[in-house]
């Protein structure tokens, strides 16, 4: 269900468009449309203390791609000649009631209230708008519910959205964690923690900027989609099973976390690649190992996946350091981290051990790939079988920056009267 955690049949209500057609011509409607970026944690967050505001049990830290490869757009429009409040997600409507978003339209909507309050008398286009119903349209450019962190895009992008229509400033990472947790760190680019906080309101539950997308420009990230089908266990109800479950969880939680955020904070100031590496490797496999903990167990990785993970081993082992590391997230697509001379070379090494299937959609994407010769060596230290189709593609990036407001029209996702220029909804 695009970015938000669960179906729900009410999505698929047929409506009488002329709602906003014809009465949008006598209104005045209010539009922003913005993109925010993925984020992939190299020290993971998985589970919660608190579900309702989701306040998580360890802080987190990630890495923000950049939007040029991965981003949701969003477009909010304000009416008064909308009937109802109404979103659609990658071409479809869906539920505006889920509470998750409703809770970020309301944290929104009650600063922007906050701000007209404290202004005196002063009137403007945000404060006019504040009775409005609002339209709601998002699109992914890549895999949703996949394991490639759509819902923090997508809620980043919400808010960012909703903060620019209402004409709110200021910490908005509070409100896109309530969205969808891992939200808060695509507020920011660049390297960012999600720290946990101790406050039962959650208040001190914030993403901070750790360094931003031009510390360390030679990174790079390979994502090497095994699979774009949506995973079948949700992040939201995996992670509760976890708590209720797992006593490896709770022991990561309290005993493993904290030590690794000061490393890998560490790692990433002085760019020590070996280091940062073989953190993200430890901590991914740890967070897999928990989901095995859980009863029943929850299997997020499939078998190329596992062949991904021994080729990086294999790879690391014939030069004797650690020149990729990988990262998984809650699905089998793999991450992986490398500087930017290896890049040429490893993506030989995936093609060599996983060769496309001739589909005739391209299998590279994003950032350019020069050509890389393999030495016998090091194909016979690496590959095992050969496994034909396993990743389907390749997307190459780098750290990118946090969610920007779109000043081309062209990008709008939502027309003239208010409703979706591509959707048939």
């Amino acid at each position: 269900m695009g970015w938000m955690d669960r179906h729900d049949g009410r999505r698929s209500r047929e409506r009488d468009t002329n709602n906003c057609n014809s009465k949008n011509q006598g209104g005045k409607m209010k539009k922003a449309t913005c993109t925010a970026p993925v984020n992939i944690a190299v020290i993971k967050y998985w589970g919660k203390r608190n579900e309702e505001l989701i306040l998580p049990i360890n802080s987190s830290l990630s890495v923000t791609l950049h939007q040029d490869q991965l981003k949701t757009t969003t477009t909010v429009a304000a009416s008064r000649d909308f009937t109802e409040d109404r979103i659609w997600l990658n071409g479809k409507e869906d539920n505006i009631s889920h509470p998750r978003l409703q809770s970020c339209l309301r944290e929104i909507r009650r600063l922007a209230r906050k701000r007209r309050s404290s202004g005196g008398s002063r009137e403007d286009s945000a404060s006019r708008i504040l009775n409005d119903k609002v339209h709601i349209c998002s699109v992914n450019n890549f895999p949703t519910a996949a394991g490639l962190a759509s819902s923090a895009a997508g809620y980043a992008c919400l808010v960012y959205s909703l903060a620019k229509l209402y004409g709110v400033e200021g910490e908005l990472s509070e409100i896109a964690r309530q969205g969808s947790g891992s939200a808060c760190r695509s507020m920011y680019g660049g390297f960012v923690q999600w720290v946990m906080g101790e406050r039962e309101d959650g208040k001190d539950s914030l993403a901070q900027l750790v360094e931003p997308e031009t510390h360390w420009p030679e990174l790079r990230i390979l994502i090497l989609v095994a699979s774009a089908e949506k995973k079948h266990v949700g992040s939201t109800a995996g992670m509760q099973t976890s708590v209720e479950t797992s006593p490896l969880l709770k022991l990561r939680a309290e005993s493993v976390v904290p030590g690794r955020m000061v490393e890998m904070i560490e790692a990433i100031k002085k760019k020590d690649f070996e280091a940062f590496g073989q953190l993200t490797m430890k901590d991914s496999n740890q967070f897999h190992a928990t989901c095995l903990d859980t009863y029943p167990p929850i299997f997020y990785l499939n078998q190329v996946s596992h062949r991904i993970i021994s080729l990086v081993h294999r790879y690391n082992t014939y030069y004797g350091q650690t020149k990729v590391a990988y990262s998984f997230d809650a699905g089998p697509n793999a991450v992986i981290f490398t500087l930017e001379p290896t890049v040429n070379e490893f993506v030989e090494i995936v093609k060599s051990s996983f060769p496309p299937e001739s589909n005739g959609d391209p299998y590279l994407k994003g950032l350019p790939v020069g050509p890389a010769p393999l030495s016998q060596e090091l194909l016979s230290a690496v590959e095992t079988d050969v496994c034909p189709g396993g990743v389907q593609y390749v997307i190459v990036t780098q750290p990118g920056p946090g969610p920007v407001e779109s000043r081309d029209l062209s990008l709008d996702l939502l027309g003239p009267d208010g409703l979706p220029k591509t959707s048939s909804a």
